[in-house]
């Protein structure tokens, strides 16, 4: 059911979580569910961002306000089909088992800023994978990746070998695999969790983006990064709508979105602002006393290159069983990403 609270004034002093917020009344304010930490860049900078778009896209007509915690970051998905909310973010690894065409984006060996992979991303999404029909019973409105993945540990891990054995938190999806594949134990929890896991040591480290480094506080609990160049892998997340939210918007304010922000305008956007908390995160933690990056070494990347390449064909051998040209759906990714 949609959620449209029609304003007849402007309430002067409104507490608008987020940024950028039109200064006249707006028709509609949809409510955004997050998940992520109140000062993590999914809050301070890619919501206020969508907020923006859609006003300006809208002359103002429609808004949105921002509200923390109302689920964990798997149940956002039934979150928004229920019409508990009417817009969020999913991380597409917490599904097990529902999504097979976002995990090419994920693949290690990619070429690009995270920009790139989310417009490489959506491309490839209308070109060979929306009939996979993985986003029913939400609306899809953009789709994006997160920086490369690095290993985060207590302890320092200076070579790929050092890793097997381990107890690392992995997303789910590709990242999963390619920690099974080092030799890692997998343990599975949402990220606002990571920060606790670590600290009880429940955990020896973590794969995410250099982001986390600030956006989880992981300096504080993992001062060392092994760094393979491209990455473990890439995350995937996707921008959902209520479809009964935008069926009952007007239908200009629909087309409005529809050609102004939805899509690869949307997903550019957020990619671009991944790349900047990544390097914020990258910044911190060179910042920070006790931290250190210790970088894959040649013989690392060698290793690497087979796990690489098991995963690849993989998830290319899953894409090909769903009737997707995954071969060409591959190529047109790098493809994209290499000419960014």
């Amino acid at each position: 059911m949609a959620k449209f609270t029609k304003l007849t004034s402007l309430l002067a002093g409104a507490a608008f979580a987020l940024a950028g917020t039109a200064a006249f009344a707006a028709d509609y304010t949809l409510t955004i569910s997050s998940w992520a930490p109140p000062t993590h860049g999914i809050n301070a900078k890619m919501w206020p961002k969508f907020v923006e778009m859609i006003e300006d896209a809208t002359d103002g007509r429609v808004t949105a306000e921002l509200k923390l915690g109302i689920a964990p970051p798997p149940a956002q998905m039934d979150l928004i089909m229920d019409g508990a909310a009417d817009v969020s973010i999913i991380f597409h690894g917490y599904q097990a088992g529902r999504f097979t065409g976002t995990k090419l984006i994920e693949l290690p060996g990619y070429e690009g800023s995270a920009e790139a992979a989310s417009v490489a991303d959506w491309r490839v999404y209308d070109a060979y994978l929306k009939d996979l029909n993985e986003h029913r019973g939400v609306k899809l409105i953009a789709l994006f990746t997160h920086g490369p993945a690095q290993l985060h540990t207590v302890d320092p891990v200076t070579s790929l070998d050092q890793i097997s054995g381990l107890k690392i938190r992995v997303p789910g999806g590709v990242g999963g695999d390619v920690a099974a594949a080092l030799g890692a134990t997998g343990i599975k929890v949402p990220a606002p969790k990571v920060y606790e896991t670590l600290a009880s040591h429940a955990a020896d480290g973590v794969v995410m983006p250099f982001e986390s480094r600030k956006g989880f506080k992981l300096t504080e609990v993992a001062p060392n990064v092994f760094e393979i160049p491209g990455g473990l892998y890439r995350g995937s997340f996707a921008f959902i709508m209520n479809e009964d939210t935008f069926a009952n918007l007007p239908e200009d304010i629909q087309a409005q979105l529809e050609d102004k922000v939805f899509g690869e305008n949307l997903s550019r956007e957020i990619g671009k602002i991944w790349d900047e908390i990544d390097q914020i995160g990258r910044d911190e933690t060179l910042a920070t006393p006790g931290n250190e990056i210790h970088e894959a070494s040649a013989a690392d990347m060698e290793a690497f290159a087979k796990i690489q390449s098991d995963e690849i064909a993989k998830v290319l051998a899953e894409l090909d069983a769903k009737g997707v040209d995954a071969q060409a759906a591959y190529n047109m990714v790098k493809d994209v990403m290499a000419n960014y």
